[in-house]
């Protein structure tokens, strides 16, 4: 599929993206990682990508409030029916060149370390893990990163000069 299109997000998108993260996930309810103001605040940093006006993909970033020259990537998804189209990759190239164009030089996200596919999916985006103490798989894992039982690897891309 190539005549898909990518936009900015905008607000009234909200509930369009939201009732399909359970479904997306596999029945894993997703919904609190994204409140509505990731629509509101971080719109001009954050993509859908669309084909007939049925969204297809998204991908929510910013740049860093502490660190001018990172941004980072919060939550990305594609529907299963249109998985391994280039839909993501397209997604996460437009977020690269619009950081990069703000003076960002590093991408970071964080992602579960049950989430295989995730993982696989940054490392082949030129993503790659922070080194941590614990290891899980042969991947880095920060423990408790986010709270108890919250164990996640922390990724990082160099954007390109």
């Amino acid at each position: 599929m190539t005549d898909y299109t990518i936009r900015n997000l905008h607000t009234d998108d909200y509930n369009s993206v939201i009732s399909v993260i359970k479904e997306w996930w596999g029945g894993r309810d997703l919904q609190d990682m994204l409140p509505k103001l990731f629509f509101v605040h971080f719109s001009d940093t954050s993509f859908i990508a669309e084909y007939d006006g049925k969204l297809l993909g998204f991908v929510i970033g910013f740049v860093s409030q502490a660190y001018d020259d990172e941004a980072y990537i919060h939550f990305a998804g594609v529907s299963p029916i249109s998985r391994k189209k280039g839909i993501a990759r397209s997604l996460y190239e437009t977020f690269f060149e619009v950081v990069k164009n703000r003076g960002c030089k590093k991408v970071t996200c964080v992602t579960s370390p049950v989430n295989k596919t995730s993982i696989s999916f940054h490392m082949h985006m030129g993503f790659t893990p922070k080194k941590s103490k614990k290891e899980i798989d042969g991947i880095s894992v920060f423990e408790n990163y986010d709270g108890e039982n919250g164990d996640r690897v922390l990724l990082q891309k160099l954007l390109a000069s």
